[in-house]
């Protein structure tokens, strides 16, 4: 279904001020019709309105494609911070011996402390693989586990070291 320009002009104002009614005020519609404005978008609603919602959706999805930052486009960001090959923007000031000094602008690689928390953002996003010793650990653990809860007996009681003293050395 075609948009009005007023309906239009409604999903405009909302996308910028976040708020239904008020958006159907600035839009142009009545009082009493502003406020009826989120039963349009909320399918629980008699008098939900699909189109706008879907009209709605449409458009939130290009902002978000063309103006949101998407997780590759981090990824990617993060990964240019911490190797140093992005450049930022300082303001130096240099004095010339005659009591003056000179603003200039100067390019340089991020900090070693930027770098470490691009580095760190990474690994938040893609966590450490636990060493051979931790991994056949922790599947020893779970294996007494499972050997514990198949001998499992009403009457008989089974006790398994958790194995938490050998990660440990002791």
């Amino acid at each position: 279904m075609k948009l009005t320009e007023k309906q239009k002009r409604l999903i405009d104002f909302f996308i910028e001020l976040g708020d239904y009614t008020k958006a159907a005020r600035k839009a142009g519609y009545s009082e009493a019709s502003a406020k009826d404005a989120p039963k349009w978008f909320n399918p629980r609603e008699s008098q939900y309105k699909p189109y706008l919602k879907q009209a709605l959706d449409t458009r939130l999805k290009e902002f978000e494609n063309s103006r949101i930052a998407m997780a590759d486009e981090v990824l990617k960001f993060l990964t240019s911070s911490m190797r140093g090959e992005i450049k930022e923007e300082k303001v130096v000031t240099e004095g010339d011996g005659l009591g003056y000094s000179k603003t200039r602008i100067v390019e340089t690689a991020p900090s070693v402390r930027d770098r470490i928390e691009a580095a760190k953002s990474l690994l938040k996003r893609y966590p450490m693989q636990l060493d051979a010793k931790e991994q056949k650990l922790k599947l020893q653990k779970l294996e007494a586990e499972i050997r514990a809860a198949e001998q499992v007996d009403d009457d008989a009681v089974t006790i398994v070291d958790d194995l938490e003293n050998s990660e440990n050395g002791n």
